[in-house]
């Protein structure tokens, strides 16, 4: 006896979906740059849009519109709201654009501790990879050195060397050559200038 396949539920509409359709039906709002939204915007959009848009679907979609750092930028400058007219509908309040302005900088923040982060990894990677390469012991032996697992040294090494790879090279510098027929000793004069013939015919 074959047990009966119970057709699957149709998958409520992601965040995606949600962002597409309201760039279609609310371009002025959607459609282009961030613009900041109007407060309790959710609810303008049930009431044009009835049943096309779950609570949570749409909830989702609107925590992650207005958590990216496009958006809050957008939030920092502009002075009003926008309706899904694109129509003014209030002015930002300075606590809204403080909260704005703040997580920017700790995303900056967190990406310059990042960055560093990263610098200094590659950093030790290529020291890494320069000790190696000039070392005369086994890799066990090596590894046993640096206190390292001998599973986690060929990963660093080949990370090693492409980034070495992927570092732009400098061109060598060319000084400008001189011609040594012209070039004076230091102790030298130049040759005097042969003046008027003084001699009376």
């Amino acid at each position: 006896m074959t047990a009966e396949t119970v057709p699957a539920a149709p998958a409520e509409p992601g965040a995606d979906d949600c962002a597409e359709q309201l760039r279609e039906r609310f371009p002025a709002l959607f459609a282009g740059p961030p613009r900041p939204l109007k407060l309790r915007i959710q609810a303008d959009i049930q009431a044009r849009a009835p049943g096309v848009f779950s609570k949570a679907a749409l909830s989702a979609f609107l925590r992650r519109h207005t958590g990216r750092t496009g958006y809050l930028i957008a939030l920092t400058r502009a002075t009003h709201r926008v309706d899904l007219d694109g129509a003014e509908a209030g002015e930002i309040s300075a606590e809204h654009r403080q909260a704005a302005v703040d997580e920017l900088a700790r995303r900056r923040a967190l990406q310059t501790a990042r960055e560093a982060e990263q610098q200094e990894h590659r950093r030790r990677r290529a020291e890494l990879l320069r000790a190696f390469e000039s070392s005369s012991l086994s890799p066990a032996n090596f590894c046993a050195l640096k206190g390292i697992g001998v599973h986690e040294l060929q990963p660093l090494l080949d990370a090693a060397r492409r980034e070495r790879d992927e570092r732009p090279r400098h061109e060598p510098r060319h000084e400008p050559r001189h011609d040594s027929r012209h070039a004076m000793r230091p102790d030298s004069r130049p040759p005097r200038r042969p003046g008027p013939d003084r001699r009376r015919g």
